[in-house]
């Protein structure tokens, strides 16, 4: 399974964005979504959902497997 940060990567690229284009849309630094697609382990939520908008994903909580 693909890191979270390269599907974003894989999606902004898809869209024919440049970073600097999704940072403009999201209202969010060119240097916060260079921390997200880097994997930055630690975000701020409030500036993540921007960023999904504009890629049109969403951040979706699942249970983990029962052992």
């Amino acid at each position: 399974m693909q890191a979270w940060h390269e599907q974003l990567t894989d999606r902004r690229r898809e869209l024919g964005l440049r970073q600097v284009d999704l940072a403009e849309l999201a209202g969010v630094s060119e240097r916060f979504v260079r921390l997200l697609e880097s994997g930055k382990p630690s975000v701020r939520l409030d500036k993540v959902e921007p960023v999904l908008e504009v890629l049109g994903l969403r951040l979706e909580l699942v249970p983990t497997e029962t052992p």
